[in-house]
């Protein structure tokens, strides 16, 4: 049995493990509804940036695991079960630090590859329907037009300065199967979206990234105190046994 100060430790280590498993199903929690989130706009992303969000749900899922050995090492004062939920953490935390500079080296890129694949997908507006629908979709959630602006369009085959319902604000879109229910969106609407989306969708994945980068790194500090907990009950445990040992002889 340890004993004094590391008693203390004994169970500040078993809370936190219960802290660390709560933070496992946040870690799912958050990668989930951002890889939701970047599901809309998966038409004008490359799929290397759904990565982080699903790194962050497998991480989670290991952490949850991982506090398993912790609780356990702690209560039962299984110097074994301690050293492997050390390992792990390390592990874990290495992970997640070559995510975080694997994503801020792939920041740059983002501006690039949104802008190749949005020249890419305009031109399939009228030819492919899920492609129209996260066109639709990214226009009226980041109320926006166009790749840098309306103008946009007219190379895509809008002609007369026409433009998708989509460009255009408090436009019903309603019935979208029948043409002559949807109303009109041109150039010279009074409600046309005159920014471009190119920018805002880059803004909007960059704040998640954010996000996804602040729980990371927040989480990243917490294990590293629950390693130096886990070091220092696991070399007392460790001393007790060969106190004991050395008691026997």
């Amino acid at each position: 049995m340890v004993s004094g100060g590391m008693a203390c430790v004994k169970y500040l280590l078993f809370v936190f493990n219960l802290i660390f498993a709560i933070t496992g199903v946040v870690l799912i929690s958050f990668g989930g509804v951002i890889l939701a989130t970047y599901h809309d706009y998966s038409n004008f992303v490359d799929n290397w940036l759904f990565a982080a969000p699903v790194l962050m749900i497998i991480v989670g899922v290991i952490v949850f695991l991982v506090s398993f050995f912790g609780c356990c090492g702690a209560v039962k004062e299984n110097h074994c079960m301690i050293i492997t939920f050390s390992v792990l953490l390390l592990l874990i935390f290495a992970l997640e630090l070559g995510a975080g500079i694997s994503g801020y080296i792939m920041r740059g890129k983002v501006g690039t590859m949104l802008e190749s694949r949005m020249n890419g997908t305009m031109h399939q507006y009228n030819e492919d329907e899920k492609v129209k629908n996260s066109w639709n979709i990214m226009q009226h959630d980041l109320d926006c037009c166009g790749i840098n602006g309306p103008a946009d369009w007219s190379k895509a085959g809008f002609r007369d300065n026409t433009l998708p319902i989509s460009c255009c604000q408090n436009v019903p879109m309603k019935n979208t199967t029948d043409k002559n229910s949807r109303g009109t969106c041109d150039m010279n609407s009074i409600s046309v979206r005159d920014k471009g989306c190119v920018n805002k969708l880059r803004s909007f994945i960059e704040d998640k990234a954010v996000v996804l980068g602040g729980v990371g790194v927040g989480i990243a500090l917490v294990q590293l105190i629950g390693v130096i907990f886990a070091c220092c009950l696991a070399r007392s445990i460790r001393r007790e046994y060969e106190t004991v040992e050395t008691t026997a002889h």
